[in-house]
């Protein structure tokens, strides 16, 4: 079965390539301030009609809570069957600076082997695969097929959150498929097991009526800007390593290695910078907490004034592990920053909403057909690795739908480059994904 799958989706990559042409073609992005609503409504007929076209029998639109549609399909599987429920979503980030792109971002373009453009990888990539094992695997598909599409992943609005929260019997199914990660590197096939969750807060510091003159007052009149970047050092430690109070910052990840070489090519490190923190990259990354500074509101050095400041503040991106509860952390940042103020400063924390950490089961039937198809399409043994960011709807998932297995893969490695000018697909991902699915489909069906 195997190298028939192979060599039928072999055949079909000039297709694959020519419809993630078409997507990528549509400017899906969620957001009418930017775009055009019809580019997200084109693309999301679009993902409809392929699916129909593929064997999904019924395929719809629904429209979610934020007013995106998102493309819902259910194929029955033969009785007694199991189900798979195929996730990715259609919407993709703004191109941002398009003077930045060597090609067109809505052009996919082919260079050095690679495909250019904005969604090739995130997560329009995703779709084609799932298309592309879906015709390899052939009809009737030997289970039940569940198709979700969502048309506002990028823009963070919960709408097929609250979806599935309203009506989980459109996703109900035996293992869920989250495509929209990557590998760790190309050929290196791999699976996504946990996420970090989001502890955001913003602070505010004063200390002064109004700005005064740093020439008559500078010394003991209490800086606000000063406070509030000696509070934000204690947030690390001498290696830089995070240590809010209370939080344990001792975690180690056990799955596969980030090698620091490639950490430091993936994230643009400049030569000669180290690297924060004491632990593995994998231990920081994946699996401890991370505190991040995500913007300051003070004078700009161009126009600043020979003033010292009476009020200052920051907005602080704590990302939490599994295990660790985020609203706890929270409150432990919250009192870190108000025990942390110097000189009696005034300091008000508002809390932002959280996100939950999540981890993947690894011991189910689903997991292991899956790891198993993996290895026998990449030629290698499946590796783990946690994701810093965030996706909601997996805890979404994990509480409405809790008899179901969850697995997060995709197209999206590190060299894509995604949300960044000139993202990219490798298009082996997209073929050994698209083998390794259709070989999953069918080996799960015959364990359960």
């Amino acid at each position: 079965m195997s190298d028939e799958i192979r060599t039928k989706v072999r055949d079909l990559m000039p297709t694959a390539r020519t419809e993630l042409a078409t997507l990528v073609g549509f400017k899906s992005v969620a957001d009418p301030r930017q775009f055009p609503p019809q580019e997200c409504a084109d693309a999301a007929n679009w993902v409809r009609d392929a699916f129909a076209a593929a064997g999904i029998g019924e395929v719809e639109l629904i429209e979610t809570p934020d007013g995106s549609n998102a493309v819902v399909g259910h194929q029955p599987g033969p009785e007694g069957a199991p189900t798979v429920l195929l996730y990715c979503h259609y919407d993709v980030q703004p191109p941002g600076n398009e003077k930045l792109w060597h090609t067109p971002p809505f052009e996919l373009t082919e260079r050095d082997g690679r495909w250019y453009g904005r969604g090739a990888a995130d997560c329009k990539g995703n779709i084609v695969m799932h298309l592309l094992a879906l015709r390899a695997l052939g009809t009737p598909f030997p289970v039940g097929i569940r198709v979700v599409v969502e048309g506002s992943e990028e823009m963070g609005t919960g709408g097929l959150e609250a979806l599935v929260q309203q009506r989980p019997d459109l996703f109900e199914a035996d293992m869920i498929l989250v495509v929209d990660t990557g590998n760790a590197e190309v050929g290196e096939p791999t699976a996504t097991i946990t996420l970090r969750g989001v502890a955001n807060v913003v602070v505010h510091v004063e200390t002064m009526a109004g700005e005064v003159h740093s020439g008559m007052f500078g010394g003991p009149a209490p800086d606000a800007l000063a406070a509030l970047v000696q509070m934000l050092a204690t947030l690390r430690d001498a290696d830089g390593n995070t240590v809010v109070e209370g939080l344990d910052s001792g975690q180690t990840w056990d799955g596969a290695e980030y090698p620091e070489a490639q950490f430091r090519t993936d994230a643009g490190v400049l030569d000669g910078v180290g690297l924060a923190g004491s632990g593995s990259v994998a231990d920081s990354v994946w699996a401890r907490p991370a505190l991040t500074i995500l913007g300051m509101d003070c004078p700009p050095v161009v126009g600043s004034a020979a003033a010292i400041q009476p009020r200052a503040s920051a907005r602080l991106n704590l990302r939490v592990p599994p295990g660790m509860d985020p609203q706890k952390a929270q409150d432990a940042l919250i009192a870190h920053l108000e025990a942390a103020a110097p000189w009696g400063a005034r300091v008000t924390v508002e809390p932002e909403q959280i996100g939950s950490p999540f981890r993947a089961g690894t011991d189910g039937p689903g997991y292991a057909a899956l790891a198993d198809a993996m290895a026998e399409a990449f030629g290698k043994p499946l590796g783990t690795v946690g994701q810093g960011g965030s996706i909601p709807l997996c805890n979404v998932f994990a509480n409405m739908i809790p008899a179901a297995e969850i697995v997060m893969l995709g197209v999206e490695e590190p060299r894509c480059l995604i949300h960044a000018p000139n993202e990219s697909v490798d298009p082996s991902e997209i073929e050994n994904l698209a083998v390794a699915e259709a070989l999953f489909l069918g080996r799960f069906a015959a364990i359960r």
